[in-house]
């Protein structure tokens, strides 16, 4: 079983509003187990919730931003990997063409 930690856990340990947590999970943000009615976040997924919980206690961003954000950068890494793509078929057509 891959390595999670509870609901509870991360309330206390991040300092955050249970209310937060479930906002995020409603809103779609994180992915959660349930368990015994225990709600439980996969350890691989803790990154993104410290990246949400950073963004709206530190930078004030409420959860429609969060969201807006959290999509444009999805976006963005979609982006940069064709990017990347093109980048390789451009340069070995350019490498035929150079040896032609």
């Amino acid at each position: 079983m891959s390595e999670r930690i509870s609901r509870e856990e991360l309330v206390k340990i991040y300092n955050i509003e249970i209310t937060f947590f479930d906002e995020l999970v409603d809103s779609g943000l994180l992915n959660i187990q349930t368990e015994n009615e225990i709600r439980y976040l996969m350890y691989e997924d803790l990154p993104n919730f410290e990246k949400f919980t950073n963004w709206h206690y530190d930078l004030d961003i409420n959860l429609p931003g969060l969201e807006v954000i959290h999509e444009m950068l999805k976006k963005m890494e979609v982006l940069k990997q064709r990017n990347r793509e093109l980048m390789n078929r451009l340069s070995v057509i350019g490498n035929k063409y150079e040896e032609g």
